[in-house]
């Protein structure tokens, strides 16, 4: 069972309006066939020509020939076309093809061929079993833009004051050219009053100045149709002054004979154009009149224009070029006469009269319609036209004169007549109408479609209707059959035939029942009957109880601080289930915890300034909903009790008086103001009509007036009511007023909102805001949807439908532009003609995937992916742009692990090419791209496969020297844990670093990329090396990881290994450590020692004397974060020292014991401290020397330093 809501504000349709609406038009003499799809699969249909090219077609010589001609029929119709009267075959023409089903032709001159060689007029003929449809003659004429003819132009020279006129004259082209006149930057040149360009392209002056000297006046004609500019050659214009006329003068004549102050004498009008005192004009009904007057004179003329024996219309009359030209849009025959065009100024006037005779084309009157008889039936076609001269009718039977057709007796022609008596399935045909005179035709196809069929009911079976009570219900009954069936309600299993003293039955089956009560409750059926048979459908209806609030919210007055609260209770149909919600001043409440909504009650507490507004209890149920309302003030507290303020009392005594269609007197005595005077009175209204129980806002006047004249609306029951206001608030309302119907009209408005948008990809979803009771102005509201293709000549498919939002249209081409309008009528009439949208039906997915994808690997990392737009119909929507997926491919292991995780790029627009950034080296990618619309993507473009090329590797993981000899040391590594393409080989340099940290010959070694441990032999005992180490790819040189190592003095002693440093930086000397073994370097050592002793002792007088050591000085001027200053105490380094172990530095390094490089360890070591300093310790060890902290970044090759030795070495020598 299908359930239908009738909503409240819906309307019941008129019985004196029912058009073709619910696939249903119930006129004998023209039954429409509906557009139900099952229907139409079983009828046959004579040809409609749906779609065909304007009669006068103006084509693009670049550009193929399309010629449309498009049409339906059952079965569907085939085409044929004649091209200047005879058969045209295009078969034998290569350069033409026809539209696979359709009648439509391409003409491909792009690749070949003149569009000149088709010129010519072409008629297409749309034909199947039951007769044959034609097209209007469309003549064929390629557009021209022909060259501006050479001339020689010479300089025009004339006085100030002078009139003048250049001639455009443009070359002929078609359709003809836009004029406009520029100067040599393209700037268009000013016009006015005094300067204008005429209708003929002509630039007029009524008089000249010095500032119209110039060079190039060029007039310029555009051709649309080509989109080409053409240009005439610059004029040269030159304006004597009257002192440059004097000098000439003064050089040649007597004083006599100067010029006075004014350059040229001051003269009355004359007409520049039209010539003459009168003219005459012809113009065609509909077209637009242009009638223009331009005049010379000094000073400039002002131009008048009136009409003889008549005044000008008013919405249609339009003033152009500073008045010169009189527009009169939509001319009719009315318009022809004589019109006046007056010049003037202070020294005279003229006139010119031009008499105008407005012809006219031939226009439809009735128009002929198709017709669905069954046999034995009646019909007529009318083919009514006007026109001046009046035209000419004449008649064809599937495109051949009636009179040498063949005779059907049923058919009796009387000139735009056509009568048929007890038609037979043999007089099914299609008819043509042409009304012609000198000025053009009208041709129009009208079938004739004899059919019989027995009845159907459309609506779907076993419809639930669901209606509140007291309101109109409105049963739907379509259907078709053929002849015409009769439509008889009945309710109940034995209940008799429906009379229409308590039901209205429309003509189009559907059933009103004015006012549902709760006994209207039941089982309706529809039965249609025609002599070929009988069909029922039962309807159910249910009336419900109306939603009302039966306790409503209370205005009130309180206190900041204090509590209030407002009730509402509602009572509903038990079958309903209702919402209730509350509202502040039209909007949600806050989101505050001081406002608690339970059953019945809003309550605010703690109540604030900001609370103060008009509270609203809204219920809603599936059916209606009602709502009430009432106002919040918050006041201060009063302090003391008297004197006593409030809101006014309420005023009373309401009185109607006056009382026209659109407007009342309302009058009234007020309450007391309660010691604040009133400062305005609030005026509401109720509808009891359409919305019973609910007041609104109608007006406000102030204080001291007691009456207000009201303007009101078609067909609204009112009633009144005052409320009056003060600075505490306002009061209750006062009783309301005596009642009032207005009379119904035609509606005011048009819905809003309206909207075309396809929710499938072969329909058009067109909605609107429905006018709500209020707005209808009468009884009946409905609205006659319109609809055709914005790009088609179309004319305007119209449906009038009942008081809903919505109506789908089927059947359409995919997402194609559509012009939509909806109007509103009612049984008064139509409202004013609806603005015209634009929509479009709906989407589908794209067909096609973007071609010719290729892929530019720009770098290692970046790559750079083209592809072809895909064909703009193919897209079949709103292109929102292009989306690319792309994934790295797995080994087979990795597979198996994860699954592959593809990227997506998405590139909004028509973009036809994009970056792909990120992307790993020496890596195997795939990708595809897809064009994605508002439906979603279309197909993926084959799959596109390309290879990242090598890129530089990463630092080797780890460096370790194990095993050091006397003259050998062996590195261990592990290979870079980015290689960034294949390994083709690892270089080690190193270099060594003698007793003055100085810095020896590098060494550069090669080593396989297989290898991972290397023995370096011959090098010198007790010496210390530092080592380079990188990976190389055929890309290039990675980041080079360092170490330091020292080779042993004997088999029993190890050098320690300094701190690491992973990356480039600058070599610097570390200090040597060396073992003393013979007797003459120990005494050396040990003058050293004394040295050292007796610069302890100096130091220390010089701190007790306040000096600073040098490294402190140092610190004072260069305050660098990697300078650490040391303990003097403990010979440790201060604050900056190893955070690990706070221990004396000693003869081994900071660096881990098993030598391994770390890239989380320190960078530094010793070595970045000593380089080209004479460093000296304290007696406890502490380093009183400067130090400097140089990086690494590039080996050194050979020495850097050329010091002395330093008695660091010594001290350590002794450790």
């Amino acid at each position: 069972m299908q359930l239908k809501i009738m909503m409240p504000k819906k309307k019941h349709l008129s019985a004196s309006r029912a058009p073709l609406i619910l696939f249903l038009c119930q006129m004998i003499s023209a039954l429409e066939v509906p557009l139900d799809p099952k229907l139409l699969e079983d009828l046959v249909q004579p040809p409609t020509i749906t779609q065909q090219s304007p009669k006068d077609y103006i084509i693009d010589p670049r550009e193929n020939i399309v010629i449309q001609c498009e049409a339906k029929g059952k079965p569907p119709p085939s085409f044929s076309w004649t091209r200047n009267g005879t058969h045209f075959d295009i078969d034998k023409d290569p350069l033409v093809t026809m539209k696979s089903g359709s009648g439509t032709l391409t003409v491909n001159i792009m690749s070949e061929g003149k569009a000149e060689t088709y010129e010519g007029v072409y008629q297409c003929t749309a034909r199947n079993e039951r007769g044959a449809a034609i097209s209007n003659n469309i003549v064929i004429r390629p557009s021209r833009s022909p060259l501006w003819t050479k001339e020689k132009l010479e300089r025009i020279t004339l006085r100030n004051g002078q009139s003048l006129v250049l001639p455009c004259r443009p070359p002929v082209g078609l359709p003809p050219p836009i004029i406009f006149w520029m100067d040599n930057s393209f700037q268009r040149l000013p016009q006015s009053e005094r300067v204008s360009q005429g209708l003929n392209g002509d630039l007029y002056f009524s008089n000249v100045l010095p500032e119209d000297t110039r060079e190039d006046y060029i007039c310029y004609a555009r051709f649309n149709h080509t989109q080409t500019i053409q240009q005439k050659q610059p004029i040269s214009v030159k304006v004597i002054s009257v002192d440059e006329l004097n000098d000439t003068i003064a050089a040649n004549l007597s004083d006599t004979e100067f010029y006075g102050a004014k350059s040229h004498r001051e003269r009355p009008p004359t007409f520049l154009t039209p010539e003459g005192n009168a003219s005459r004009k012809e113009e065609l009904r509909g077209n637009v009149l242009s009638l223009e007057c331009i005049a010379e004179g000094l000073p400039t003329p002002i131009i008048y224009w009136i009409k003889e024996d008549g005044t000008l219309p008013i919405n249609r009359t339009f003033y152009r070029n500073f008045k010169k030209t009189l527009q009169i849009v939509q001319v009719t025959e009315a318009d022809s006469g004589n019109y006046q065009c007056i010049a003037k100024n202070a020294l005279g006037a003229i006139h010119h009269i031009i008499s105008v005779t407005v012809k006219a084309a031939p226009y439809w009157i009735i128009a002929p319609q198709n017709l669905v008889l069954s046999p034995g039936e009646d019909g007529t076609l009318i083919c009514r036209a006007n026109g001046n001269p009046k035209p000419r009718i004449s008649w064809l039977l599937n495109g051949v004169p009636i009179e040498i057709a063949p005779d059907d007796p049923s058919r009796k022609i009387d000139g735009d007549t056509i009568i048929f008596s007890n038609v037979q399935e043999r007089s099914s045909a299609v008819y043509q109408c042409n009304a012609s005179n000198e000025y053009g035709y009208l041709l129009a196809n009208a079938f004739v479609n004899v059919l019989a069929e027995p009845p159907r009911i459309l609506t779907s079976a076993d419809t639930l209707y669901q209606v509140i009570a007291n309101r109109p219900a409105l049963l739907d009954c379509a259907f078709f059959g053929s002849p015409l069936p009769t439509i008889e309600w009945f309710k109940g299993a034995k209940g008799s035939a429906l009379r229409e003293d308590i039901y209205v039955l429309h003509e189009n089956g559907t059933l009103e029942i004015p006012v549902a009560q709760k006994d209207s409750t039941g089982t309706y059926t529809c039965v249609a009957r025609n002599k070929l048979g009988m069909a029922k459908n039962d309807i159910h209806l249910e009336i419900k109880d109306p939603t009302r609030i039966i306790k409503q919210p209370e205005y009130a007055v309180v206190q900041r601080g204090s509590t209030v609260s407002f009730e509402c209770i509602v009572k509903h149909d038990h079958t309903l289930i209702p919402t209730v919600m509350w509202l502040k001043d039209h909007r949600e409440l806050p989101s505050d915890g001081r406002f608690t909504v339970d059953k019945d009650h809003l309550v605010v507490a703690d109540v604030n300034d900001d609370d103060g507004g008009t509270y609203t209890c809204v219920a809603n149920t599936t059916l209606d909903n009602v709502s009430a309302s009432a106002v919040l003030s918050v006041v201060a507290p009063t302090p003391t009790p008297a004197p006593i303020y409030d809101v006014p009392n309420p005023p009373f005594d309401l009185e109607l008086t006056d009382q026209l269609d659109r407007s009342v007197q309302l009058s009234w005595t007020p309450g007391d103001d309660n010691n604040s005077p009133i400062s305005k009175f609030i005026i509401e209204y109720e509808d009891a009509m359409h919305e019973p129980g609910l007041w609104h806002h109608q007006t406000e006047v102030p204080g001291a007036q007691t009456t207000a004249q009201l303007k009101l609306s078609p067909y609204v029951n009112y009633s009144f009511r005052v409320m009056a206001v003060n600075s505490l608030g306002r009061s209750l309302p006062s009783e309301a007023s005596e009642q009032y119907l207005t009379k119904a009209a035609e509606p005011d408005k048009n819905p809003t909102a309206v909207e075309g948008l396809g929710s499938e990809p072969d329909n058009l979803v067109i909605t609107w805001k429905p006018l709500n009771g209020f707005e209808s102005n009468g009884p009946g509201l409905q609205y006659k949807v319109s609809w055709r293709q914005k790009d088609g000549d179309d004319e305007w498919t119209s449906m009038v439908v009942a008081d809903v939002s919505k109506y789908i249209v089927s059947g359409t081409p995919t997402f194609v532009p559509y012009l939509i309008k909806v109007q509103a009528l009612n049984d008064a009439g139509f409202a004013p003609e609806p603005a015209v949208v634009l929509g479009h039906s709906g989407e589908d997915l794209p067909m096609v995937a973007p071609g010719n994808v290729h892929v530019n690997v720009v770098n290692s990392t970046l790559a750079e992916v083209h592809w072809d737009p895909v064909p703009l119909k193919s897209i079949r929507g709103h292109l929102q742009g292009y989306r690319i997926y792309y994934w790295k491919a797995q080994s087979s292991s990795t597979r198996n692990r994860r699954h592959i995780e593809k990227k997506i790029l998405t590139f909004q627009g028509s973009k036809t090419h994009g970056m792909l950034p990120g992307l790993e080296p020496f890596s195997h990618y795939t990708l595809n791209v897809r064009v994605v619309n508002g439906k979603g993507e279309g197909p993926a473009s084959p799959d596109r496969v390309f290879n990242t090329p090598e890129g530089v590797p990463s630092a080797p993981s780890s460096l370790k020297i194990v095993n050091p000899t006397l003259d050998s040391l062996t590195l261990e590594w592990e290979p870079p844990s980015h290689p960034n393409g294949v390994l083709t080989e690892y270089t080690l340099k190193y270099q060594p670093i003698n007793s003055t940290h100085e810095l020896g010959p590098l060494v550069d070694l090669k080593i396989p990329a297989n290898k991972t441990r290397w023995t370096l032999k011959n090098l010198n005992f007790s010496t210390r090396y530092k080592f380079y180490f990188y990976a190389q790819t055929a890309a290039g040189s990675g980041n080079q990881i360092t170490e330091e190592a020292i080779t042993t003095v004997d088999e029993g002693k190890m050098a320690g290994i300094l701190p690491p440093d992973v990356g480039a930086g600058k070599a610097m000397a570390s200090r040597q450590v060396d073992i003393a073994t013979q007797g003459w370097f120990i005494g050396l050592m040990c003058a050293v020692a004394l040295l050292i002793l007796i610069l302890l002792i100096v130091c220390f007088i010089r701190r007790n004397k306040g000096g600073k050591y040098p490294v402190k000085e140092k610190e004072d001027a260069h305050a660098d974060p990697e300078i650490q200053p040391m303990k003097e105490d403990d010979g440790t380094f201060g604050e900056y020292s190893d955070a690990e172990d706070h221990k004396p530095l000693k003869k081994g390094s900071r660096t881990p014991s098993d030598r391994t490089v770390k890239k989380e360890d320190s960078d530094d070591s010793l070595v970045d401290y000593g380089e080209g300093v004479n460093g000296q310790f304290n007696e406890d060890g502490s380093f009183i020397g400067q130090y400097s902290g140089k990086k690494e970044k590039e080996p050194a090759e050979g020495n850097e330093s050329s010091e002395a030795p330093s008695p660091v070495n010594a001290m350590n020598s002794f450790v």
